[in-house]
C-alpha cells in the first residue's frame, strides 16, 4: 500500500521510544521507505542499531556526521519525505519546533520539510497539561502540524493520566489516512451500511442472518483512505470500526431505517452493504402464537425496505449503490432490483460461488449498472471495496 512512499520517523527522548520500533517494522512490511532520525536523548532509551536493522537504512543522529555519501543530508531527507511523524515527541522538541530552533538533525530536517507533519506527544501528565506545553502545541497546529492526542492510562513514572503514546497500530492508521491512497474522494460524503440486523422475538431470541459486516466495513475504510467523509451505520458485528469514520450502531431494521434516512439527504453517495433481516415478529402475545409439530409458529411481517425508500427519495446528483446476494438467476434478479429500486449501481454475488459467502475475507462480485455488466474475479474484500468505489467515482 505504501510502495514508493518515503516516511521520516523522528524519535525523541522518551520511554515510549521502544514503540516506534514496531511502527517502523509495520511500515516496512507495507513496502514503505523509512528514514529514522533520533535525537541524542532518544539514544539513551533505544539503540539506533534497532532501527537500522528494521529499516535497512542508516539511522540519522548527527547533523555533522561525515559517514555518508555527500549531500546536504537534512535537506535531501526533507525533499524526499511524503510525511514526517515524530513519535514520541518530547516536551523539549515540541518547544524547539514551536520557536523555530534547529540545533540538531531532527529539528533542522523538520524546519526544511514542506510535507505533512504529525506529532505524537508522550510525557508525564503534569508536563503535558502544563500551559506552556499546550501553548506550544497550539502554535504548531497553526503552522500546519497535526497533533495526535495522547492516550490516558498508567504512565511509566507511576502516575495515571494523559500522556501515553498511542499504540503503533493507531499511529500507523494516521499515516495511512494521509498517504495510503490517492484522495480522489476528497470532499465527498459517503454513507455505508454494514452487518446484520436483529429482530427481537422475545427478551431472549432474535431473528437475524449470517452477515458479518466485513464487506461494508471494508468499503467504509477504503472510502476514508480515499479522502471521503464517511458515516457507517452498522448492525451488531464483531469487528473493530475503521478509524476516522463516524459510526452509528443500530440493532433492528427499523433502527437502521431511521439512522439512514435521518442523514441520507446530505450524502453524495449511499452504499447499502448491510444484510437486513427482512422480517420482524408481528405484535402478537406468546400465548396466542401457535405450535405446529411441537415448534412455536411465529407470525411475521416485512420490515421497511431501506433501499427502496432511498431510491424513491434520491436527490439529484446522489449516487445510490445496493448489494444483491442471490442463489440463482443472479444477473436477472439483480438487474430487476436495480431498476425497481432506482439504483445507479448494484453489486451482485452468488452464495453458491466459492469465496463469495458470508464471513469470508474474499468476494466474487458482478458490478451492474443500467448500461454495463462487469464481472470481477475472486478478490479480497478490500480489493472489491476499491473496485466498487472506482465505479461510483465514475458517476461524479
Amino acid at each position: 500500500m505504501l510502495k514508493g512512499k518515503y516516511v521520516v520517523l523522528g524519535v525523541t527522548g522518551s520511554i515510549a521510544a521502544y514503540k516506534t520500533a514496531s511502527l517502523a517494522s509495520a511500515l516496512k512490511k507495507l513496502h514503505c521507505e523509512v528514514q529514522v532520525i533520533m535525537t541524542k536523548n532518544a539514544q539513551h532509551f533505544i539503540n539506533p542499531i534497532t532501527f537500522e536493522t528494521l529499516t535497512g537504512k542508516k539511522c540519522l543522529t548527527d547533523t555533522f556526521d561525515r559517514n555518508f555519501s555527500f549531500e546536504v543530508e537534512h535537506i535531501s531527507v526533507a525533499k524526499k519525505a511524503d510525511l514526517v511523524l515524530i513519535a514520541p515527541a518530547s516536551a523539549n522538541v515540541i518547544g524547539k519546533l514551536a520557536h523555530g530552533i534547529a540545533d540538531d538533525m531532527l529539528t533542522t530536517t523538520l524546519l526544511a520539510c514542506t510535507c505533512k507533519k504529525l506529532l505524537s506527544p508522550a510525557m508525564n501528565t503534569a508536563m503535558y497539561e502544563n500551559p506552556v506545553l499546550q501553548e506550544n502545541l497550539q502554535k504548531l497546529k497553526t503552522c500546519g502540524y497535526q497533533v495526535i492526542e495522547p492516550a490516558s492510562g498508567h504512565l511509566a513514572c507511576g502516575d495515571t493520566g494523559a500522556g501515553k503514546m498511542p499504540n503503533p497500530d493507531e499511529l500507523l492508521s494516521y499515516i495511512l489516512k494521509e498517504i495510503g491512497r490517492e484522495k480522489d474522494l476528497q470532499g465527498k460524503k459517503i454513507l455505508v451500511t454494514a452487518g446484520p440486523t436483529q429482530e427481537a422475538i422475545d427478551p431472549v431470541r432474535v431473528i437475524t442472518n449470517h452477515s458479518t459486516g466485513k464487506m461494508g466495513y471494508a468499503i467504509a475504510r477504503a472510502a476514508m483512505l480515499r479522502g471521503a467523509k464517511v458515516t457507517l451505520v452498522s448492525g451488531p458485528v464483531n469487528l473493530t470500526p475503521p478509524p476516522f469514520v463516524k459510526l452509528i450502531p443500530v440493532q433492528s431494521a427499523e433502527h437502521m431505517f431511521q439512522a439512514v434516512t435521518s442523514v441520507s439527504e446530505e450524502q453524495d453517495a449511499i452504499i447499502k452493504a448491510a444484510a437486513v433481516a427482512d422480517y420482524t415478529p408481528a405484535t402478537v402475545s406468546t400465548e396466542k402464537m401457535k405450535k405446529k409439530d411441537g415448534e412455536l409458529s411465529i407470525p411475521l411481517k416485512r420490515t421497511r425496505d431501506i433501499l427502496q425508500y432511498l431510491g424513491e427519495h434520491k436527490r439529484k446528483g446522489q449516487i445510490l449503490c445496493g448489494f444483491s446476494m442471490e442463489t440463482e438467476h443472479m444477473l436477472e434478479n439483480s438487474t430487476k432490483k436495480l431498476v425497481r429500486k432506482n439504483l445507479d449501481l448494484i453489486v451482485a454475488n452468488n452464495l453458491k460461488v466459492a469465496g463469495a459467502g458470508f464471513g469470508t475475507d474474499t468476494n466474487v462480485v458482478t458490478l451492474i449498472t443500467k448500461d454495463a455488466v462487469q464481472e470481477l474475479p475472486l478478490m479480497s474484500k478490500e480489493e472489491v471495496a476499491h473496485a466498487v468505489l472506482d465505479r461510483i467515482l465514475a458517476f461524479f
